[in-house]
C-alpha cells in the first residue's frame, strides 16, 4: 500500500445494507417456503379446522422468522444527522450530507449520503459495515477502512467503536449484543420445543414453552438495553449531533415477545377454564368426535340381509335318484 501525495486512494468495496443483508433474505425465503408448503395443505382440511390450522401455522412461523431474522439485521439502534462536514482527509472540501449510524447485534453500519448525492465531482453514497462478532476483528476492519481511504465522517464515527477509543463503546455494545444474540437463540430452541409439544399434543406444556419463548425474547431486549446505562460518547459534526435511539428490530422483537406472552397465557388459561374450546382450536375435539362416529356406523349389505331373513328351503330328492 503506497500513498500518493500523502492521500489515501479510494477503492471499490463490497457494501452491506444497514437493515437487510444476504443472511436475512435467506432466512425470510426459508420461512416463506415453509409457509407456502403448509398453505398448500389447507384445501384438504375441512370446516372451521381449516381457519384454526392456518392461524396456528402462520403465527408460529412469524414468531420463528422474527427470532432468527433480527439476529442479522442492523437496526437495533439507529440515528441520522444532516451536517456540513469535511469529505476527505488532507482536504478542505466541505460537503452537505446525511450521516447515519445503525447498530446491530453483530456490528455497526455507517452511512454517508450526499445532499445532493453528486458533490465535489463525486457520487457520495456510502454504506460501510464494521463487524464485532466472534469471528471478526473490528479494529482490523477499521484499519482496512483507513487503507481504503473511506470518507472522513465514516471513519470518525467508526473510530468511536474501536477498542482503543476512550469512549469504551466497543466493549459495551459487543458484550450486550453477544448476550442478546445468545438469548434469542435460546428463545428459538424453546419455540421449536413448543411446536413439538403442540403436535404431540400436550397443549398446556406447549403454552408454558410459548411463555418461556416470550420471556427469553424480553431478556434479550433487556440485555441489549444495558448499553443505555453507560455514558455514550457524543458524535459531533460541527454544531450538529448524531443521536441514536431504538430501531425497528428492537421494537419488532418487543412486539413478538409480548405476542408470545399473550398466546401462552391464553393457552394455559383455556386449559384450566375451557378445555373444550382449546381442543377445538387445536382440532382435537372434532377429531375424537369423527372417530366415534366412524366406530358406531355399520354398513349392511342389503343382499345379505334379504337372504338371511328368508327361511331355508328343504332339499328336493327326485325319484330317479334313489
Amino acid at each position: 500500500m503506497t500513498l500518493f501525495d500523502g492521500v489515501y486512494p479510494f477503492y471499490l468495496q463490497q457494501r452491506k445494507h444497514f437493515v437487510f443483508d444476504v443472511s436475512t433474505i435467506i432466512v425470510i425465503i426459508v420461512f416463506l417456503t415453509f409457509a407456502s408448503s403448509f398453505l398448500l395443505i389447507i384445501p384438504g382440511i375441512r370446516g372451521r379446522a381449516r381457519l384454526y390450522w392456518m392461524l396456528r401455522v402462520l403465527l408460529s412461523l412469524v414468531v420463528g422468522v422474527v427470532i432468527v431474522a433480527v439476529q442479522f439485521t442492523g437496526d437495533w439502534e439507529s440515528g441520522w444527522v444532516t451536517a456540513n462536514t469535511s469529505y476527505k482527509s488532507f482536504s478542505s472540501a466541505m460537503v452537505k450530507a446525511d450521516i447515519g449510524l445503525h447498530v446491530g447485534l453483530a456490528g455497526v453500519n455507517v452511512t454517508l449520503v450526499g445532499n445532493p448525492v453528486n458533490q465535489v465531482n463525486e457520487t457520495i453514497n456510502y454504506n460501510e459495515h464494521f463487524a464485532w462478532s466472534f469471528d471478526a476483528d473490528y479494529d482490523h476492519s477499521y484499519s482496512e477502512g483507513l487503507e481504503k481511504g473511506l470518507p472522513s465522517p465514516i471513519l470518525y464515527v467508526a473510530e468511536k467503536f474501536t477498542t482503543e477509543s476512550p469512549c469504551n463503546m466497543h466493549r459495551q455494545y459487543r458484550i450486550s449484543g453477544h448476550y442478546a444474540s445468545a438469548t434469542l437463540w435460546v428463545a428459538f430452541c424453546t419455540w421449536l420445543i413448543s411446536n413439538m409439544l403442540f403436535s404431540m399434543p400436550v397443549l398446556v406444556y406447549g403454552g408454558y414453552m410459548v411463555l418461556i419463548t416470550g420471556a427469553f425474547m424480553i431478556f434479550s431486549l433487556l440485555s441489549f438495553s444495558t448499553v443505555r446505562n453507560s455514558l455514550i460518547c457524543p458524535i459531533q459534526f460541527g454544531t450538529a449531533s448524531l443521536l441514536i435511539d431504538y430501531g425497528g428490530s428492537f421494537w419488532l422483537t418487543l412486539v413478538i415477545g409480548l405476542l408470545c406472552f399473550v398466546a401462552g397465557i391464553t393457552i394455559v388459561a383455556l386449559h384450566y377454564f375451557n378445555s373444550d374450546l382449546l381442543k377445538t382450536f387445536f382440532d382435537l375435539h372434532e377429531v375424537r368426535t369423527e372417530d366415534c362416529q366412524e366406530m358406531t356406523e355399520v354398513y349392511i349389505n342389503p343382499q345379505f340381509m334379504s337372504n338371511a331373513r328368508s327361511p331355508p328351503q328343504p332339499a328336493r330328492i327326485s325319484p330317479g335318484g334313489m
